[in-house]
């Protein structure tokens, strides 16, 4: 295993991907085709396409990825495009029920009809309205009418006169107004008045007080069977009236009643609302005091109220399956709601205030959601599931349940419920409710997985340029030329951070590209082209650089300590990255490690203040056994050592300075100075081996700017782990200083190699007795630490003695 530094060095070629000009074969995106489809995303495709055609209780769709890869403007496309070859489901309507009011009825329709009988109901309104009252005024009703009245009054007639008979026998008249009857005493034909009754002889005065005592009993018996007469009166005006009004009500719905023959719950409602208009024509349309004569208007839409179907949902007849994305999947959004108005002070409600909700125009086709909407709303995951595994939509208030509804409400009719979900959400939400919810498996059983990033080949590059081609032309964008496309291309692998993959998160990639055209349209110029897209590029981080500028400000003016030259003992700089925001930017840290003789072990500083996270803690505990199995064979590991980032004032997590602080270390140990000049990021296992970390490009990167706004000397690099090497896709402005040789890439795949570069010299390897060079650093190492074990064992000799001394005495 070389240490050289020359084998160790990365080539320029070695340190980006960039895309060959001559191979994407177009000169600007006009000369290409339009992309149809989605991008590199095979296996999600096939997952949707089989959640899409599988019809059965329980296989509805969670599509997972991240944002911006596509996901969702391709799943809804691809819903609509298979919806409109499926059938389209009934239109419904409520309507009253005229037995219980507060259970109101669904109908079903073909298609594209609800609206029909929507406005079929309305113009019979408005010909109830024309019909009546003016029905009761005809002649053939007035003279029926009268005729029961005439009936009556001849009864009541001929039982007052029986009576007034047998009064005028007895000198007693009678005497009736609109209410009353009365007896008055009478003397040679004339009606007496009080004061000439008062004049009669007391006997001719109690005669007469007798006589009307007898008669009133007379009248008594002669009126007695008038409540009878009255009620059948009654009786018969109210047959009167209601074959009245059906013979009226007969040519305004036969006509509905042929025509909507084949819908039998339309014919029932049709035959339920004749009946109940028998009583509503006569309390409502009928018999009204002048005094209290209302308009038409008011008439009208109390009919509407009473009668006119109301509207869950209606469909084209040809329109194919809905396809219904919900951006706020509030209960009411999903489930519907019953709305209130106030009358008097009291909160009323009918079924005409029912609204329907997402799943109501969904039924019969898709549903699509966003999950962390979704599960962020209350009471709406349980009920979803709820409505999913029974099928059925129920439209309920959760508030009920609560206690906190209450005033009179619905209990509409429930809809039987055929619909298939799509959630789109995080893999991190996938797995936490796929853990935690025993039902979310059974009735999501297809998930369809979006890749972030695809396979660089010609293929998805052409693909790529293709959809560059399609998004400007839909978004009236400039085309690109084969410049634009090949930096894009480049950027796209610089977010996948890999040589031979592309990213799959579309929107940054056209983000980009709008950006750079609006730059274009500033400069006037015809095509959005190589500069455009730098350009663009320069001023995102610009915008979004404040604090990374801020952090190499603090350390060129000293208040961050980082050195870029020179050697140090127990001191070399690692490499971390920020993420503030949407700015993801690499910072160097000083990391820093001390050794003294004492049994404490390596101390991790970061842990015991609780700032060290589990992973980078894992990292320092590696480290441990690494420095155990290697150096402490013949002597055992009694020191004690503190490793520290300096001047890291938040949380550290990661174990990508695990390889930083093994050499420091190493180097405190051996007392071997490290360049300063160099940066070093990598995680280690327990033999000494370097492993891959993240953000390596943006880790050379930002030591990169810190030496260059110190002035490069040709003599400072990064160290990284081989592994990282197909990670790398780096600024232009550090290939061009390698190219120049100011500054050095150098890939590494064991602490010995870090470290001999860190050195300068040779590490030393085991020879055949297991024994370092004494003059290697690792000899130094275990040289080190045989001088401190010797020293423990001196000093335990020493203990001994003086116990013997004192026992002696």
């Amino acid at each position: 295993m070389s240490t050289e530094p020359a084998a160790l060095q990365l080539t320029p070629d070695q340190l980006t991907m960039p895309i060959d000009l001559q191979a994407l074969g177009f000169t600007t995106t006009d000369d290409l085709e339009p992309f149809r489809g989605i991008l590199g995303q095979e296996r999600a495709v096939e997952a949707l396409q089989f959640g899409v055609a599988m019809h059965r209780p329980g296989y509805n769709v969670f599509v997972m990825g991240e944002p911006g890869t596509g996901r969702f403007s391709y799943v809804t496309r691809y819903l609509k495009a298979e919806a409109k070859r499926q059938v389209t489901p009934q239109d419904c309507v409520f309507v009253n029920n005229f037995d219980e009011p507060r259970e109101p009825k669904v109908i079903s329709l073909v298609p594209g009809s609800a609206d029909d009988l929507i406005d079929d109901i309305t113009q019979l309104v408005d010909n109830l309205l024309a019909t009546f009252p003016a029905v009761f005024e005809h002649p053939a009703y007035q003279q029926k009418k009268s005729s029961i009245d005439r009936a009556f009054n001849l009864r009541y007639d001929r039982a007052i006169d029986s009576v007034e008979r047998v009064a005028l026998e007895k000198s007693i008249a009678i005497y009736r107004d609109a209410q009353n009857i009365a007896f008055t005493p009478m003397k040679d034909g004339k009606a007496l008045d009080e004061a000439d009754f008062s004049q009669l002889p007391e006997s001719e005065r109690e005669t007469f007080h007798q006589d009307i005592s007898s008669l009133e009993e007379v009248l008594n018996e002669a009126l007695s069977s008038l409540p009878q007469w009255k009620r059948e009166s009654s009786n018969q005006l109210r047959e009167l009236n209601e074959v009245t009004i059906s013979e009226a009500l007969e040519p305004l719905l036969a006509p509905l009643l042929e025509k909507y023959s084949g819908n039998q719950e339309i014919c029932d409602y049709l035959h339920a609302m004749q009946q109940n208009l028998l009583k509503t024509v006569i309390d409502q349309l009928v018999e009204e005091r002048a005094l209290e004569a209302r308009p038409d208007a008011y008439k009208k839409q109390m009919l509407v109220e009473q009668y006119c179907p109301s509207l869950i949902v209606g469909h084209h007849s040809s329109g194919g399956a809905p396809v219904v994305h919900e951006p706020h999947p509030s209960y009411d959004n999903l489930f519907g709601r019953i709305e209130y108005s106030s009358e008097q002070g009291a909160l009323v409600t009918s079924y005409r205030h029912i609204r329907p909700g997402a799943l109501h125009r969904a039924n019969g086709g898709y549903l699509v959601l966003e999950a962390e909407k979704l599960l962020g709303e209350p009471f709406v995951w349980e009920a979803l599931k709820r409505a999913l595994h029974s099928r059925q939509l129920k439209m309920e208030s959760p508030w009920a349940e609560l206690g906190r509804l209450t005033t009179v409400t619905l209990t509409p009719e429930v809809i039987p419920l055929d619909v298939k979900v799509v959630i789109i959400g995080s893999r991190q939400l996938y797995y936490t409710l796929q853990d935690l919810d025993p039902d979310f498996q059974e009735m999501f059983r297809v998930l369809v997985d979006f890749d972030e990033d695809l396979p660089r080949t010609p293929d998805s590059i052409e693909g790529m340029a293709q959809l560059l081609k399609t998004r400007t032309s839909e978004e009236g964008l400039a085309p690109l030329s084969a410049a634009a496309v090949a930096r894009v291309l480049t950027y796209s692998a610089r977010l996948a951070e890999h040589q031979q993959r592309l990213s799959a998160r579309i929107s940054d990639i056209f983000q980009l590209v709008a950006e750079a055209d609006f730059l274009r349209q500033l400069a006037a110029d015809p095509l959005t082209d190589l500069a455009h897209i730098e350009r663009a590029l320069q001023a995102k981080e610009m915008r979004t650089g404040r604090v990374s500028a801020r952090i190499r400000e603090d350390m060129l003016s000293g208040v961050i300590l980082i050195d870029t030259a020179g050697a140090a003992v127990g001191k070399c700089n690692g490499l971390t990255v920020l993420e503030v925001g949407d700015s993801v930017f690499g910072v160097p840290a000083r990391i820093s490690a001390t050794v003294y003789p004492g049994g404490s072990g390596i101390v991790d500083i970061e842990r015991e203040v609780s700032l060290g996270q589990p992973i980078h803690s894992k990292g320092v505990m590696i480290l441990t056994g690494f420095m155990g199995s290697r150096y402490a064979q013949q002597y055992p590991l009694e020191i004690s050592a503190s490793i520290a980032l300096e001047q890291s004032y938040g949380y550290v997590d990661g174990d990508s300075a695990s390889l930083g602080e093994v050499c420091a270390l190493i180097s405190g140990l051996s007392r071997t100075p490290l360049k300063q000049e160099f940066a070093i990021t990598g995680s280690i296992n327990q033999f000494g081996e370097v492993q891959a970390v993240g953000g390596v490009n943006e880790k050379i990167e930002g030591f990169f700017r810190l030496c260059e706004a110190r002035g490069l000397t040709g003599q400072q690099g990064v160290i990284i782990p081989q592994a990282n090497v197909p990670n790398l896709m780096l600024d232009n402005s550090v290939l061009d200083a390698v190219k120049a040789g100011q500054f050095a890439v150098y890939a590494v795949q064991h602490v010995d190699q870090a470290l001999s570069l860190l050195s300068g010299e040779e590490v030393g390897t085991l020879d055949e007795k297991g024994h370092f060079p004494p003059s290697s650093v690792n000899g130094r190492v275990v040289q080190r630490l045989c001088e401190i074990a010797e020293r423990d064992r001196e000093d335990d000799e020493e203990g001994n003695d003086k116990n013997e001394r004192k026992k002696t005495d």
